[in-house]
This record gives C-alpha cells, structure tokens and sequence, in this order.
C-alpha cells in the first residue's frame, strides 16, 4: 500500500509535531527528534508522542469494527481455491511449450537470413575489388596510351613539344593518375596491384619528371599559363611539397649560395645589413610569378589563382635559414657581446621585413609555426648572453660596491662610485645597445636585482664604526694584525696566538655617510624616471600590466627609504660627539682658573669656535648636494644632543665648583683665627671659582650667539631637547627672549650658586641666594641681555659676585623695570 495515499488521524493543534512526517519516505527518527528538540523540550515532545499514539490505537480500532464483517468472511470466501489453481497449471504448460517452439524456428530462419545477407556482403566486396582493378588496369593502360602516343611522334619527350600543349596533356594526365592512386589505394593487398605496381611506379617518375621540366620552363619564361597548369596538376596530383621543395632547390638554393657569403660580410662595416637587403630583394624580382598563380600577391586575381601553396614559407625562408646556419656560423656566436646585440638585432628586423611580404596573416602564422622559423630563433643562444651581460654589470658593481669608497667620477649626479655605478647599471639594462625583446623578463630580474643589492649595500655601511680620518685615509681598509701603523693593532697575547692576518675592520667617515644620504635622495629622484624608460621596452612585446611594474619599484624605492633614518641617526649621532667632544673641555675650566691666578675673564673659551665647525662644514661643504631640509633636520638633532650634553656638563662643573665652596666655607670656620683667606684674594677681587662660573657664562652666551650668526637655529617647541629644559637655547640673547626663560637653565645654574666675599656687620658671607621663580626668570633674561650694564649697576662680568644681602633686590627689581 501506497504510504502517501494513507491518511493518518488528525490530532490536536497543540502538537509540536506535524503527522505527515511519518509518512515521508525519507523519515529518520533521528533526524525527527533533533528538529522537535529545537522547538520544545523532550518532556513535552514525549507526552505530544503519547497522545498521538493513542490516537492512532482508538483510529484503528475504528477501523477494524468498521470492516468486521469482511475479516470474519475472509477464511470462508477462500474455500476451494487451491483447487482450481491446480486445473490451470496443465493447460499453461502446454502454452509454454508452444511458446519455446515458436521461438526456436523464428531463430533458426533469422540465422539463415544472416548468413545469406553475409554471403551477399561478402560478393559484393569482392565485386568492388575486381572493378577496382579493373579500373586501375584501365588508368594505367590509359595513361600509356597517351604516353605512347605522344612518344611515336617525332619528338622523343614531353617538353620537347609546345609548353601550353604539354601543360595540358600532363593535366588529362594529373587527372586519370590521381584516380589511379585512389583505386590503388583501396585496393592494396590485392596479388594483381602488385604485379601492375612498377607500371604505376613507372608512370608516376615520367610524371613527376615532366612536371618538374615544365614547371622549370615556366618559370624561365616567365610564362604564367603553363606555371598555373602545372601547379595545377602537382594539386591534383597532392603532390604541392614536391613543387615547392623544388623551388626551393632549384630557384631559391643557387640565389642565397650567391648572396650568403661569409667573407663578403665580414669584409664591410655593413655587410650584414647589406646581405639580409640582397635577400629582400629576392621575393619581389624571383617569386613575383609564383605568388600571383598562388595568390600569394595583392594583385592576384581570385578566379585564376592556384590554393595550397606557400612558396615564402616552405620555399624561400628553409633556404634562407640553411644557408645562413651552414655558411654564417659566426652570426650565433655570443662570445662577443655587442656584435652579438648588433646581429640579433639587424637578423631581428630581416625577420619582421620578410613576414611584411608574406601575402596574409594566415601566412604569417604558418612562418611562425615552421619548423625552420623554430631553429632560426633556437640558434640565438639569448641566456648565454645575458650571462655575460649580466657579469659584466654584476662586476662592474661589485667593484663599486667594495670596502673602499671611491669618489664618483666628474660630472656625475652622484657622489659615490657604487651610486654611480648602481644608476649607470640600470641605465645600462634598458639601454637600446643592450636591451632585447626577449629578455625583458630577465633584465627585469636584473634591474630589482640590481636595487635590492644597493639596498643591502648601504645596510652593510650602518655596521662600520665612524672614523675621524679624512675621507682619502679611509680608503684604507683598517686591518687587525697588520704592520701597518694606521691599523688597529690587537693585544700582545691575541697577536701571539692569532693568524697573521684577520678580516678586515673598515670604518666610514661622516662625509661618506652623508654622500649615501645624498646619493639615495638622488637614486630614488631618478626611479620614476627608470620606469618612463622601461615602459616603451615592455610595449613592444605587448606588456601592458605597468601597475605591477610601478609597485615593484615603489616596494624597491621603500627599501631604499627605509635606511634613510638609520643612517640619518648614524650622522646625527657623529656630528653630535663631534661637537661634544669640544664642548667637554668645559671640564677644564676649573683646573685654568683654580689657584691661578689668572685675570678676570672677559671672551669666551677657544673650544666653543671648535665645537661649532662640524656644523659650518656641514652647511657649507654639502648644501649643493643635500636638500636644505634634511640639512636642518640633521642640526637640529645634532645640536639638541650635543646642548643636552653640555648641560650636564656645565652642570657637574658648577656643582663640583659648589661643593668645593662649601668645603672651602667649613675649613674656614674651622679656622676662624687664622687671617688667610683660601677662597680667594681680600682685596675684594673676583674669586676663583666665580671667575669659573663667569667664563661658562661667557661660554654659553658665545655659543648662542654664533647659533644665530651663522643661522644654527632650534626649533625648540617640537625638537627632542625640550623636553625637560635642559638644551641650550638656540638664537642667543634674541632667541631667550623669544622663546621664554624656561629654556634658560645653565643661566639658572649660574645664578643659584653667587657668594659674596668678605664680612658685612660681622656676619660671614658667601650665603646662597635663593631667589622667587620670578626672580630667577628675570635673572635668566637679564643673563641674556648685552654686556652693557643695567640700571642696578651690575653687567655680566659682576653679576656673579655681587654682595648678596645688599644688592639683590635692587638687581631683581632693576630688571622687573627693564623687562
């Protein structure tokens, strides 16, 4: 019974299942319980699952009270049945019988009908054959026919008679021998073909030999009709290789034996030009006959021409090539370089003249896929000379690239010879003396090659140590265990026990550093244009996806930038402790003026004019090669480190000159009675150590000064040393002003540490000041004001020993009215 036609009890609307589930083919219990669990909970889908069950128990009772009467009658309605099955059973066996019988004739008469239809195939094809060869044996005694017919004339040959008239007759000829080949052909294996085979062979090399002389003869004349017959007949035939190879060996092979000479070629400055020019001219004055019966022409009439042949291609071109493998070896030889450039390119542009006289594109495709096009193009051994393009550039940069930096040469945009020789070697890539179509994908390589190298390169130069030596001693590799006195010599026991000689140590020079700053500027200005002279070499191979080629070269150009600010830092750091190392000798200021006895100083120390010619010789040595901003950014940098520095040092002086006072101080108490005053002169002179703290003043007032003389200016609002105040400012007196006193702090250094000298109403002197941070501003501006004197009477060169209990309100007060 169908489960799609039952139709179950409907139940109660509040089930969380529907009926018709159950009786789905595909119904899986499973799948059942894991939908309703979605829904509700097991306990309700348990209890939904026993109600339906009941229903369908009261449903089926229904039904079986509903046909009771037939359940109760089915065993009494079946009686006698058994019995009548059994008187069937006779009657349908003797059926079958006669079934089995029929069958068996109606086999037996279609095996019969086979065997006749078999027998009839087989006559027939056996009747075929024979007329097959009766029909070759007609073709061939035909074929004689005409032959000896035309042999008891006078004329003892085909081409002795009229050309035309010979035309003709080997087309009547062509005709009945091209059904002769196709009879034989279905009739191989046959005894009597071969017994009539060598007439046939026979009749096939007069053919082909009066053909090959009437078509020799139409071409000396120049006569088309007879040339048309006769590739007429060569197609009936299917035999149009044959006229071609026989152009090829007749016409063609004695014009290029003539024209490629290899001595002729090497004698002039152009002979291979001039040679690939004389066999141009061969198409046009030899195949003109040719390609207008073929069609092969732009006059070619379409009605008359003669399809199937390619004298260009399967003529002409073959020769060609023989002839230059076999007579111009030389012309594939890579060994030289350049001559090898200049032939590939001139046999390059032969190429694309000889495929313009080709007659279609179809032709030219047909070149393109010969097999003598193929071995052309295979003998230009291109890997081999890129080989040696390629060590001639990676020499020649690897040269450059070298432990010694050599200066570029006059006249370059570059400064380094290893950034001249990296430019000049991509230049060189893409230039027309070296480039070749085919190997683009190669001097692509090449070129990213190329900048990644220089990229690596520069990476290498930020490990050497910076040296002070000039730029030419540099060029000296510095070698551990050399004899050479300017090497670094090692330890005693190092020495003993070492090899003779180590790997090289190499120091750079600030210089150097700055010139690879300047020169990587330079490449990575020159890479757009790179890209503008790679674009033309890539169209004409048909390269259009430039993106990819642009991204490259900005992921190149990114390379290069990022070793910008490393070596940046590395010029920084250089011109830094170039210039500390002059602005420290502010620790000798104490050991000139200690017990000395020196005057009052009135200049500024010698070394603050050393420590600033770094930065002069920055300015002006290389303001033509680096962009003024890169320039300023390296000053700034440098002269915030190098003032960072100088404050501290200031200040370990001043703090060093303080606790000394002080221990001055408590000896003197300890010795109240003894009349010497070691801190100083009693006269009432300048001591020792103010006379300290006066020449830093003078120092560091200098040192401004001659920032805004010679334009060495700070951005001190952004810049790294303001944080924290503890850079000098750069502008000077003008620039304190300007910029606040918070960045005044060796002036406050200065200020907080004045003593006084002598006793005033009994009390001892020297107390510190400690003035109000509005004081202490004041007083840093008042530091920065010009040497002449203030109202309150005090100039630079007193200030700093001024009476403290006295004077400083007064000083304080005349500079809350000046300012």
């Amino acid at each position: 019974m169908d489960r799609s036609r039952m139709n179950l009890p409907k139940g109660p609307d509040t089930l969380c299942f529907d009926k018709d589930e159950f009786m789905k083919e595909d119904f899986d219990v499973d799948h059942f319980v894991s939908d309703c669990r979605k829904r509700v909970q097991l306990e309700e889908l348990r209890g939904d699952l026993e109600l339906y069950y009941k229903l369908l128990k009261t449903a089926m009772v229904e039904l079986i009270n509903k046909d009771y009467a037939d359940f109760v009658n089915l065993s009494t309605n079946l009686v006698g049945m058994d019995k009548a099955l059994n008187q069937l059973s006779v009657p349908l066996g003797q059926l079958r019988e006669e079934v089995l019988s029929l069958r068996s004739s109606v086999s037996e008469g279609i095996q019969a009908v086979d065997e006749r239809m078999c027998k009839q195939e087989d006559i027939r094809k056996k009747k075929m054959c024979v007329l097959r060869l009766i029909q070759v044996i007609r073709s061939v005694e035909k074929i004689e026919k005409i032959l000896n017919s035309q042999n008891s004339k006078e004329t003892s040959t085909l081409e002795a008679s009229s050309p035309l008239w010979t035309g003709q007759i080997l087309e009547r000829i062509a005709t009945e021998f091209n059904q002769l080949q196709f009879h034989a052909v279905q009739s191989k294996g046959m005894p009597l073909l071969d017994k009539v085979r060598p007439r046939i062979a026979g009749i096939t090399a007069m053919l082909q030999q009066s053909l090959e002389g009437l078509l020799l003869e139409g071409l000396r004349t120049s006569n088309v009709d007879i040339i048309r017959h006769c590739l007429r007949t060569y197609a009936t035939i299917d035999k149009t290789r044959d006229a071609e190879a026989l152009v090829g060996q007749v016409l063609v092979k004695p014009y290029m034996d003539e024209v490629i000479v290899e001595q002729i070629v090497e004698s002039h400055p152009n002979g291979l030009q001039i040679m690939y020019n004389k066999l141009l001219e061969f198409v046009p004055h030899h195949c003109r006959l040719l390609r207008e019966v073929t069609g092969g022409a732009i006059s070619s009439e379409k009605g008359n021409t003669v399809p199937g042949y390619d004298f260009l291609v399967n003529s002409v071109w073959p020769e060609i090539v023989r002839g230059l493998e076999e007579k111009l070896p030389s012309l594939f030889n890579p060994g030289n370089p350049d001559a090898f450039h200049e032939k590939y390119t001139i046999s390059m542009d032969f190429v694309r003249a000889f495929e313009r006289q080709c007659g279609s594109q179809a032709s030219v495709r047909r070149l393109r896929a010969h097999p003598a096009y193929h071995s052309f193009n295979n003998k230009w051994n291109l890997p081999v000379y890129f080989q040696i393009r390629f060590r001639e550039i990676a020499g020649s940069l690897e040269a450059a690239l070298t432990d010694v930096l050599e200066d570029a040469p006059a006249g370059s945009s570059f400064c380094l010879l290893a950034s001249h020789r990296t430019w000049s070697s991509l230049q060189k890539c893409w230039s027309d003396e070296m480039f070749l179509p085919a190997l683009a994908h190669r001097l692509w390589r090449l070129t990213l090659q190329i900048l990644a190298r220089y990229s690596m390169f520069v990476s290498e130069l930020l490990l050497r140590p910076i040296s002070n030596e000039s730029t030419k001693d540099i060029k000296k590799p510095l070698v551990t265990g050399s004899k050479d006195p300017s090497v670094t010599q090692g330890n005693g026991e190092d020495q003993g026990s070492g090899p003779s000689e180590t790997k090289p140590v190499v120091s750079i020079s600030s210089t150097q550093l700055v010139y690879v700053v300047a020169d990587l500027d330079k490449l990575q200005e020159q890479l757009p244009e790179l890209l503008e002279t790679i674009k033309p070499k890539l169209e004409m191979i048909g390269f259009k996806n430039f993106s990819s080629i642009s991204a490259a070269l900005e992921d190149s150009q990114t390379s290069l930038s990022a070793c910008v600010p490393a070596l940046s830092n590395r010029i920084i750091q250089d011109l830094s402790e170039s210039c500390f190392s002059y602005l420290k000798s502010a620790l000798e200021v104490p050991r000139l003026y200690r017990r000395t006895n020196k005057e009052v100083p009135t200049t500024a120390s010698s070394y603050v004019d050393s420590a600033l010619k770094p930065f002069y010789q920055l300015q002006s040595g290389h303001k033509d090669k680096l962009k003024q901003a890169i320039i300023q950014q390296w000053l700034e940098g440098a002269l915030s480190e190098s003032t960072h520095k100088y404050y501290e040092t200031v200040s370990d002086v001043l703090s060093s000159v303080r606790k000394m006072e002080e221990s001055l101080k408590r000896l003197k108490q300890a010795r109240k009675s003894t009349p010497t005053n070691p801190v100083g002169p009693s006269g009432g002179g300048m001591s020792d150590d103010d006379k300290i703290r006066l020449q830093l003043a003078l120092d560091v007032e200098y040192l401004g000064e001659q920032f805004t003389k010679e334009a060495l200016t700070l951005d001190t609002k952004d810049g790294p040393g303001n944080k924290g105040h503890k850079e000098l400012p750069g502008p000077g007196r003008a620039g304190c002003r300007r910029q606040g006193p918070g960045n005044c702090r060796i002036a406050v250094s200065i200020l907080e540490e004045p003593t006084g000298r002598g006793k005033l109403d009994g009390k001892p002197e020297g107390k510190k000041v400690a003035p109000s941070s509005f004081q202490a501003s004041e007083a840093k501006k008042c530091f920065h004001m010009s040497p002449a004197t203030c109202q309150c009477g005090f100039s630079p060169h007193t200030w700093v020993s001024f009476h403290p209990e006295q004077n400083t309100e007064a000083f304080f007060r005349c500079m809350e009215d000046s300012f």
